[in-house]
């Protein structure tokens, strides 16, 4: 069918015109429908059954506009096609660290997944100050499986570049270039921030190594193809509970620097950490949690960095550095320190593109939860004033860094000034 924006009435309809949902749907019987996207992009409706509460599906239209701007930011629904994609290789390269695909619908854009009812979306985990013992293990699996098995130490030149053809996304790449690496750094309309850290903005935007250090990571982000990053690898993208992880929403994928979804994503742990300055206020509880979270940074990366190089190891079959180019006396211990050199890069990249995220959600277009929802601004400031000072370190100071530890370091003695 010709594609149109669907609602909680129409697309009860829609399903039923879909022969590849009829096994799903086979047993939930009568459903209800409720629009439940509170993303930037898209709309998100959960088909669940009245009969059994818990039992359903989940549908995802893209919409030929950015939601978060309004109709008059006009944006192409490929993007759909892209998530999709990328969803059934993390499931080929991760199994049961995302969300089943059911069906794919081009023409409408939509695609219909897994309905997880029992998983909660990570920030709101975070603010919760929930404990989740096996998130490390699993985010660092998906990480190092999805970024190792797309890059060039995997594939051939000739699969990398078939990759590269299907995940080109110009258009959402475009919105990463200017809305992460920008336009915060500039006056520019959309901006927005807590008026309580006006000076903190000021300093950003007159400090020149920074805006250059900026644009030395845009750059990178627009150039360095190493792998099929899912390129908005956040706690908002994450859903889980204690005992299980899904990786969500990734319609920003491309081929780009690894380090753009472990710098996300570790930079997003420590705005969780922030966050508590307004959502406990008991300072022992806090430091606490705060403790938990700086140690959680810790075991990603940790694990991440073993994890990769030992898939590496095990299954160096592309064309970058094959098995071949280290058969000579002394050659594996060569092969050793590429690994080690090629792994520090991607810290020191996790530390310039995450630094550029902290500004970009402090000063820029789209904010946190975690931060936003902090209703007292004195508090809400004392997070964003620590994270804009952050961030501005880990961009500047990301070719000095050389373990996990000197990251977290950086985050210790900001969240101790006053």
């Amino acid at each position: 069918m010709a594609y149109q924006e669907l609602n909680e009435q129409t697309i009860l309809d829609y399903i039923k015109t879909r022969p590849s949902l009829s096994d799903q749907l086979a047993n939930l019987g009568e459903l209800t429908a409720k629009e439940v996207g509170d993303g930037n992009l898209n709309t998100v409706y959960i088909l669940e059954s009245k009969a059994q509460p818990g039992q359903g599906i989940v549908i995802k239209q893209a919409l030929p506009y950015l939601r978060v701007l309004g109709e008059d930011w006009k944006l192409t629904r490929e993007r759909i096609r892209y998530e999709t994609e990328s969803l059934r290789l993390y499931n080929q390269y991760t199994p049961g660290l995302a969300p089943a695909i059911y069906d794919y619908d081009d023409e409408m854009s939509l695609v219909a997944m897994e309905y997880l009812s029992q998983h909660l979306i990570m920030r709101k985990a975070l603010v919760e100050r929930q404990q989740l013992p096996h998130f490390a293990d699993h985010i660092s699996t998906f990480m190092a499986n999805t970024l190792f098995f797309t890059s060039d130490m995997y594939l051939t030149g000739l699969e990398k570049k078939e990759l590269q053809a299907r995940f080109i996304n110009p258009h959402l790449c475009k919105i990463q270039e200017d809305f992460v690496f920008t336009n915060p750094l500039m006056e520019s309309p959309e901006n927005q921030w807590n008026p309580l850290v006006d000076d903190e903005v000021r300093r950003v935007r007159a400090n020149g190594a920074l805006k250059v250090a900026a644009a030395q990571m845009k750059a990178r982000y627009m150039t360095h193809a190493q792998a099929l990053i899912h390129s908005d690898l956040h706690t908002g993208s994450i859903m889980l509970n204690p005992a299980d992880t899904r990786v969500i929403d990734s319609e920003f994928a491309f081929c780009g620097p690894m380090g753009f979804d472990v710098g996300a994503l570790l930079e997003n742990l420590i705005l969780a950490c922030l966050s508590h300055y307004g959502h406990t206020d008991d300072a022992d509880v806090r430091a606490a949690y705060q403790e938990y979270l700086l140690q959680m940074v810790l075991d990603v990366w940790t694990q991440f960095a073993a994890k990769f190089d030992a898939l590496w190891q095990d299954n160096n079959r592309g064309e970058l550095a094959p098995n071949a180019y280290w058969d000579w006396p002394g050659g594996q211990d060569a092969f050793a320190d590429f690994r080690r050199q090629y792994i520090l890069e991607i810290l020191r990249d996790t530390a310039g593109f995450g630094g550029c995220k902290f500004l970009r959600r402090m000063i820029g277009v789209v904010s946190v939860w975690d931060i936003s929802s902090i209703e007292n601004t004195a508090k809400r400031a004392i997070a964003e004033r620590k994270a804009i000072r952050i961030g501005a370190r880990w961009l500047l100071e990301r070719h000095k860094i050389n373990t996990i530890d000197d990251l977290i370091a950086i985050v210790r003695t900001e969240m101790a000034r006053t």
